[in-house]
């Protein structure tokens, strides 16, 4: 374990980092960005290395297939970490641009200049991918991060920072920009919740890693619920698109916040869909649960209970239930979503509008899957996380949810009367 005055030296590293990242020009960051990229091509046996003694530590220790996939490097997580980084390295450098101009009786020009947060402390489990997202986001928008890693992942994360450092150091830029919490034992989150060097901590991982970092942090806090996720298969909708949608969103990766876990389908399209469903699904081992109205229709499957409704598996486990209607759809997405993602395959577009407008959550799609709540995927090169909450930010947060603004006034000599 770290003593406490250790970590709070790393929060005191991380502030003073950011003080200088602050003034740092666009082009110093994204040739640290591009720089960390290169590092990824260069050096992947390295990384690949340090990835498998993970795994191997990780099977050893009993954990879950969906969890070990999350905490797997492959080929595809490392091309598109690399297209993430090159992304967000193209992207406008926000800080310092002047928002809302306006001008007052008095000629006085009152707006808004955007501005870094500082430091952000970032806790979270099993995705070493998150690292290099996280670190990316942050110092795009002008922040130092401190990272604190679940154990299954800190042999890949330490290889990861050691890059990202050597980056930073290499664009000129303070190696400090990005620190790894030196421990994995649990106190140290306490201990981060209670720093005062830390200006945002973001919580990402499982249901009790969150209600602790709300309960015990003394800063602002961004983190996402469990995503509790529902298509819902309207009256006369496409049904293989359904079908395709449903297999995407539950089989592709199942241990994501953003995997579907229910299924909601119309009474009048119940007959045709779900037993086209149960076959597209035969090869992928998932387990089908459902209400007693899909039970009518797939005898086999196992009846659902009230916990069902609203527990997020991240596993190869998907709920079914009949509805009469898009408002009772609506009225079981209200009591027992999450507020992450939430899909309607339709081909009526007043009902797709107004589930666009009804439901709450932090991406509402229509006619896709719901695999597409996702930073690089939405175009933001990468998110640091997904916020469930709506200050200051609900949905993917990417470089612009990692800055502030504060107010600027432009004047020629006006006095207050």
């Amino acid at each position: 374990m770290i003593a406490p005055s250790e970590l709070h030296a790393y929060g005191l590293r991380a502030k003073t980092a950011s003080q200088t990242l602050a003034k740092a020009s666009p082009q110093a960051k994204n040739t640290a960005l591009l720089g960390m990229a290169e590092r990824l091509r260069a050096r992947r046996a390295e990384i690949e290395a340090a990835n498998r003694a993970d795994l191997e530590a990780a099977r050893l220790g009993g954990l879950s297939t969906a969890k070990l996939d999350r905490l797997r490097l492959d080929e595809k997580i490392l091309a598109d970490l690399i297209a993430g980084l090159e992304q967000v390295a193209a992207m406008p450098d926000p800080i310092g641009e002047i928002e809302g101009i306006t001008t007052r009786p008095n000629g006085l020009q009152v707006g808004r200049m955007r501005i870094p947060l500082g430091v952000v402390g970032f806790i979270y489990e099993s995705r070493p991918n998150a690292t290099v997202e996280a670190s990316a986001l942050t110092l795009k928008a002008g922040n130092a991060i401190l990272l604190r890693g679940g154990k299954e992942a800190f042999r890949s994360n330490q290889v990861l920072v050691e890059f990202f450092r050597e980056s930073l150091s290499e664009a000129g830029l303070p190696e400090d920009a990005v620190l790894l919490v030196p421990t994995t034992d649990r106190a140290a989150i306490l201990e981060m919740c209670h720093m005062e060097t830390l200006d945002l901590l973001i919580p990402r991982g499982g249901k009790d890693l969150i209600e602790l970092v709300r309960r015990e942090a003394r800063m602002p806090v961004l983190a996402h619920a469990e995503g509790v996720n529902h298509l819902y298969v309207d009256a006369g909708a496409d049904l293989e698109m359904a079908v395709r949608i449903t297999l995407n969103g539950k089989v592709q990766r199942p241990g994501t916040c953003n995997a579907l876990e229910k299924v909601l389908v119309h009474a009048a399209e119940a007959e045709r869909f779900l037993p086209r469903l149960e076959t597209a699904l035969t090869a992928t081992a998932v387990e089908l649960r459902g209400d007693e109205r899909a039970r009518t229709i797939l005898p086999q499957i196992n009846p659902a209970t009230e916990a069902d409704w609203s527990t997020e598996y991240l596993d190869l486990i998907l709920t079914l239930k009949v509805v009469d209607s898009l408002e009772e759809a609506l009225e079981h997405i209200a009591r027992y979503g999450s507020h992450h993602t939430e899909a309607i395959c339709t081909n009526h577009h007043p009902h797709a509008m107004r589930f666009l407008r009804e439901v709450d959550a932090s991406l509402v799609l229509v006619n896709a899957s719901p695999r597409f709540n996702d930073g690089f995927q939405l175009g933001l090169g990468a998110e640091i996380g997904i916020s469930t909450s709506k200050l200051h930010a609900y949905g993917v947060m990417g470089v612009r949810e990692l800055t502030t603004t504060k107010w600027i006034a432009l004047g020629s000599g006006q006095i207050r009367e």
